[in-house]
């Protein structure tokens, strides 16, 4: 916690100001934040708190993609299925994920689910070459199947030694 922000943030709330905390990085539910702040001794409203993960499930819950009851195909972390339980518009990836390799020999493939509606691309620590390929057969074989992604950041700064992949361009 970098000194003075909880002096700072009660002068902003005793101004009348509101505050909102914002964030691109899709690894933590709107929960996930909150539990983070709690931990460094401040108190942050639920509702003042915006990550990309909740963003991606407003965007479903706004668009009534429950009602076309489809599933979301997820590459990237817990963040993301957090905030698509609190909704519940079921999914499949993510940690489930990890650690599986698709056949790639001759004559292989893989199978993917087509009643997926959605693939959500977050960071994901764990991405390997099944999420991949199952979120472009997704995309790529399933008609009207959305891809959102849940920032454009070309890298990322996992460790003060160097830039990281992220998951945009």
């Amino acid at each position: 916690l970098i000194d003075g922000i909880p002096e700072t943030l009660a002068k902003l709330r005793a101004a009348g100001k509101k505050m909102f905390f914002v964030t691109n990085n899709s690894t933590k539910s709107r929960a996930g934040y909150k539990k983070k702040f709690t931990s460094l001794g401040l108190d942050i409203p639920d509702a003042a708190i915006f990550s990309s993960s909740f963003a991606a499930a407003a965007y479903l819950e706004q668009t009534k993609f429950k009602e076309t009851g489809k599933k979301v195909y997820i590459i990237g972390e817990i963040g993301i299925c957090e905030e698509l339980d609190l909704i519940d518009v079921p999914w499949i990836g993510g940690s489930d994920d990890n650690g599986k390799a698709p056949n790639m020999g001759p004559g292989g493939m893989l199978e993917h689910d087509k009643d997926v509606g959605a693939v959500i691309v977050g960071f994901d620590r764990n991405v390997n070459y099944y999420k991949i390929q199952s979120a472009q057969l997704c995309i790529n074989e399933n008609p009207g199947c959305e891809f959102i992604a849940t920032n454009l950041d070309a890298v990322t700064h996992l460790t003060d030694a160097q830039e990281w992949a992220g998951n945009g361009r």
